[in-house]
This record gives structure tokens, C-alpha cells and sequence, in this order.
């Protein structure tokens, strides 16, 4: 009887220990959603241009530099006033030039009565044709040399090229300059251009006679027409640009200025646009977070037109979706999310 309680008694421990090690393992608990932010995607009216920057020119511009070295024994340059075309804005010692030219007409009348002689002499056979034309030679040289004196003489005045404003003066009076040397600038600025450069493929929206809006105030954000008068012919081989001219119908920027240019490149258009840091750069693609029955989904996409902070989506969004705003990196496909709010665009882009 003992023996058999001893066996009953092991027997009864061992099956409690199997049945121990048997049960299931308990199931860890469930981790709670990822909280994000969203924003309900929206059709917005896209105005199909693009942004450039540009350089305002003026109409016609110049450098005034003397033609020849010496030194400056007139001046005359009225710092930020106009002045007219021809105007004589500087003078260069010309006192040995003009002594050449005495010189040589001296010698020119005596050439010319030599010549008048000869010539009579000719005519009756008194001299050979040889001396004759010698002395012919000699009146036409010196009249060349004349010439050529003049012409250095007029290289030592310093005139306006056009109408238009002087800039600031670089040279004192007295000062010896060489053509290295600039005297001042001169601007004409009461009709300004606008330089700016865009990739080739929008080539067939600055035919010439086209016009296009320029910013040429941030602080008040005031826009103005420009006239595109030329284009580039040929497109730059570095950047692939495109170099194209307008000109300004009214302003009062100043030449050199940084301006922004906006060219239409087609018609107007609704369409979805996120803020830039909603979109998921993937290897192959990009990607969108979005919310469905309160589970996170990412779809591929595909862009367009980017604004400041914000981007359009052509594929893939629909206006009505639920976009992840903040959280994105957390929610993983397929699994709950919870929405901690829903935000306006506004609020999120990053400006």
C-alpha cells in the first residue's frame, strides 16, 4: 500500500509539471498607435509660371575712359546730374600736339608754293614730271600728318556718348590718366532692361513681344510689366540656359538691381499641393503618408510646380485625403494611427 501512494504521488506531480510547460506563452501587450498631425489635401488654383531671378540694365551704359595718356587740364563732371550727348567732360594737356599741327602747316605752305611753281614749270616743259611729283607728294603728306595730329587732338577731349546720368568721379583735376584709367560712368536711365536667364525648355514662353511680371520692390511686393524685346540665339553650353531681354515700362530701380521675373508657361490649372517635408524620398520613387480607416498608408506620387514650402502633387493625392504632416517617420504601413490634429497647410509649411 505505501509503494502504491508513493507512485501515485509521483505520477500526479509529474503530470501537473507537463501541463505547466505545455501552456501557451503569454502574448506581449499591444503598443499604443503613433499620434501624427494631418492636413486635409485641398484643390488649389496653380498658376502654371516660374520663378527667375534678373539683373535690371540700363538702356545704354559706358565707362568713360581718356583714349590717350596725359594729363587732365579740364574737368568737368557733374556727379549724379545729366548731362547731354557731346558734352565735354574732360580735356588732356594737348599743347604738343596742337605746336605739330603749327608746325606742319608752316611746312605746307611753303610745299603748296614749290608745287605751284613745278607745276607752271611743267607746263612748259621747264622740269621733269619726276620733281614734279615729289613735290605733290610732299603737299599730300603733309596734309596727312595734319589730319592725323587733328584726330590725336580730338582724342584728348572727353565727351558724353549719349544722354544719360554721370556717375561718381574717380580722377582729380591734374591728374595724369592713361586709357587704363576711368573718369566716371554714365547711365542712361529712363528706360531700364531686365537680363535674366531660364532653362532652354521654356523657350516657347519668351517669344519676343511676350510680356512678363517683375518684382522689383520685396518690401512692397509691387509687380510691373516688362516687354520681352530679344532672345539669346544660342543656349549656354555650361548651364543650358537661356539668355533673354525685356524691357521696363515704368520704374525706379536702379541698374545692377536683383529683381524676380515670372514667366507663364501655360494655362492656369487646379491641383493638390503639400508641404515640401510631407513628401518621402525613396530610392526608386517618392511616397506620401496617409490615413485610411485609421490605419497609415504610403502611396507613390509624383510632383510638379514647387512654391515656397509647398509642392504640387500631379499622381497619387486626391483632394479629400488624409495627409501625414508630422509623425511620418513613426506610423508604419498598415497599422493604427491616431490623429492628434488636423491642421490648415498654413500652419505647417515651413517659411
Amino acid at each position: 500500500m505505501q509503494r502504491f501512494i508513493a507512485l501515485l504521488f509521483i505520477t500526479t506531480l509529474f503530470f501537473f509539471s507537463c501541463k505547466s510547460k505545455k501552456q501557451a506563452p503569454q502574448t506581449p501587450p499591444a503598443s499604443p498607435p503613433v499620434e501624427v498631425d494631418v492636413i486635409v489635401a485641398a484643390g488649389e488654383n496653380i498658376s502654371n509660371s516660374i520663378e527667375v531671378n534678373g539683373t535690371v540694365v540700363a538702356n545704354e551704359s559706358a565707362e568713360l575712359r581718356p583714349e590717350i595718356s596725359g594729363r587732365l587740364t579740364y574737368l568737368n563732371v557733374p556727379e549724379g546730374k545729366p548731362v547731354q550727348q557731346g558734352t565735354v567732360l574732360a580735356r588732356i594737356n594737348s599743347a604738343d600736339l596742337e605746336a605739330q599741327i603749327s608746325k606742319s602747316k608752316v611746312q605746307l605752305d611753303l610745299a603748296q608754293q614749290t608745287e605751284e611753281r613745278l607745276r607752271k614749270l611743267l607746263d612748259i616743259h621747264g622740269v621733269n614730271q619726276a620733281d614734279y611729283d615729289a613735290a605733290l607728294n610732299n603737299v599730300n603728306s603733309l596734309k596727312a600728318d595734319i589730319n592725323y595730329t587733328e584726330a590725336l587732338i580730338d582724342k584728348t577731349v572727353i565727351r558724353a556718348p549719349f544722354t544719360g546720368v554721370i556717375g561718381l568721379r574717380q580722377v582729380s583735376p591734374g591728374a595724369y590718366v592713361t586709357p587704363a584709367n576711368i573718369i566716371a560712368t554714365i547711365q542712361q536711365v529712363n528706360k531700364l532692361k531686365i537680363d535674366f536667364t531660364l532653362p532652354e525648355a521654356y523657350a516657347n514662353a519668351v517669344q519676343r513681344g511676350a510680356y512678363i511680371d517683375v518684382l522689383t520692390d520685396e518690401a512692397t511686393g509691387k509687380k510691373e510689366k516688362a516687354l520681352i524685346i530679344a532672345t539669346e540665339p544660342q543656349v549656354d553650353i555650361n548651364t543650358r540656359n537661356l539668355k533673354v531681354r525685356a524691357v521696363l515700362e515704368s520704374s525706379n530701380a536702379n541698374p545692377g538691381s536683383f529683381v524676380k521675373v515670372y514667366v507663364v508657361t501655360g494655362k492656369d490649372r487646379s491641383s493638390v499641393m503639400v508641404p515640401t517635408n510631407a513628401i518621402i524620398p525613396d530610392a526608386m520613387n517618392k511616397k506620401i503618408g496617409t490615413v485610411k480607416n485609421g490605419k497609415a498608408k504610403f502611396v507613390d506620387v509624383e510632383t510638379g510646380v514647387r512654391k515656397q514650402g509647398t509642392i504640387e502633387v500631379t499622381k497619387g493625392v486626391q483632394a479629400g485625403d488624409t495627409i501625414i504632416v508630422s509623425g511620418v517617420l513613426f506610423a508604419r504601413p498598415n497599422l493604427p494611427v491616431q490623429i492628434r490634429a488636423v491642421k490648415k497647410i498654413d500652419e505647417v509649411v515651413e517659411h
